[in-house]
């Protein structure tokens, strides 16, 4: 017989189990409850680092974007006609001012010289003789043996003989030069491109292209800024709060952090665009290890502002509800107040508090996240401002003292 067959001729048993079930439930939840119970006192203080917020005299940079150019590009084209007959350097090395690149076939350009001294040195001989017939003749005319005539004939066949070994010398440099033309050398020190013409083939005078080279240091770099920008910067020069005749800039490449280049503009162009209402501008930088390629993007910084005392925080203390910004600062009872700010630009790392801070208020700069809401108690850790928890240091704000 099985248990629910004797339940079923029991009743008394069936409700003897049933209220045996509802004590155990009833004993359950009660120590779920005793487990699930709180201690009194609300959450423990979050632990967050704080920094001071900085009080110092900074200028502010402008952001632009731009390419790397050479300050020397030479599109090397040879200067007499021939069959190139070597390739005299390796593609791609830099070169010297100087250094042999081509070689054309000399042998053409060897006769015409060799011809050329042939003819001054005919030129030279008769010139000698009729120096010596006019010298005879003046002898003659004072004897009256020869009319004058012939006398002003002889004279007048020195000089063209003098003249005949003036154009012959002429002949002579021109087929030497050309000669020195079929080693096509470096006008500039930088680097060479590829060959563009091989052992082999024809080349024209001043038509084929051979290579091209381009200068490798100093550098400039082309950037276009916009026209407010260009306006701001000629109002603050004529206020006398920015020099115009020094703008110094700071580069940075796509690879690199921050702007670790420096440099000064040297050139602005003399109209602004219309069409895009941009004026290009340029700078130099020295180039000595030849980090800068012609052609490369660079991330360009100028100096956009007089020096002004500015308040700086680190950047990832800001929070953002909707379309306001705020900070926590923890007041002297070590709580979390929320402060609405008005921020401006990065100043090297770090961003200028326009409004909402004064000097002195201590940010909440690392543990944000662990803040629920304002007033909360916080157990903070004091760090410098740029330097994340643990003491690392971060890219601060360089200021004039």
């Amino acid at each position: 017989m099985n248990h629910a067959s004797i339940t079923a001729k029991n009743p008394p048993a069936l409700r003897l189990l049933a209220l045996a079930g509802t004590i155990a439930f009833a004993l359950v939840l009660a120590g779920c409850g005793s487990q699930a119970a709180e201690p009194v006192g609300g959450p423990p203080p979050a632990e967050v680092s704080i920094a001071t917020v900085l009080s110092k005299n900074v200028r502010q940079w402008d952001d632009f974007t731009g390419r790397v150019a050479a300050v020397e590009t030479v599109d090397l084209r040879p200067r007499v006609s021939g069959y190139i007959e070597r390739v005299a350097y390796q593609e791609g090395q830099e070169v010297r001012k100087g250094d042999l690149l081509f070689v054309i076939d000399q042998r053409p350009y060897q006769a015409e010289l060799a011809q050329a001294q042939a003819q001054l040195e005919r030129a030279r001989s008769d010139a000698a003789l009729a120096k010596t017939q006019d010298a005879r003749a003046q002898t003659l005319i004072a004897a009256k043996v020869i009319s004058r005539e012939e006398f002003e004939t002889r004279h007048a066949a020195t000089a063209e003989r003098n003249a005949a070994v003036r154009g012959a010398e002429a002949a002579v440099a021109t087929a030497r030069l050309n000669l020195q033309f079929t080693e096509v050398r470096s006008p500039i020190s930088g680097r060479a491109g590829r060959a563009l013409v091989t052992t082999g083939n024809l080349a024209q005078a001043d038509a084929t292209l051979l290579t091209t080279l381009v200068s490798l240091d100093p550098v400039h770099v082309y950037f276009e800024g916009d026209e407010q920008s260009y306006l701001r910067y000629n109002q603050l020069a004529r206020e006398g709060r920015r020099d115009a005749s020094h703008n110094p800039v700071r580069v940075g490449l796509a690879n690199e952090v921050g702007f670790p280049h420096t440099g000064t503009v040297d050139f602005i162009d003399n109209q602004v665009d219309a069409r895009t209402g941009t004026i290009r501008a340029r700078a130099v930088l020295a180039n000595p290890d030849h980090i800068f390629t012609p052609g490369l993007f660079a991330r360009v910084q100028i100096e956009g502002s007089g020096e002004f005392k500015a308040l700086l925080i680190d950047d990832k203390a800001v929070l953002t509800d909707q379309d306001r910004k705020y900070v926590y600062v923890v007041g002297p009872e070590n709580t979390a107040q929320r402060k609405d700010v008005q921020l401006g630009r990065l100043v090297d790392g770090l961003r200028v508090v326009q409004t909402g801070l004064v000097a002195g208020d201590r940010v909440v700069v690392d543990g944000v996240q662990k803040i629920f809401f304002p007033g909360m108690p916080v157990k903070a850790t004091v760090v410098a401002m740029g330097k994340p928890a643990g003491g690392v240091a971060a890219t601060t704000a360089v200021a004039s003292k």
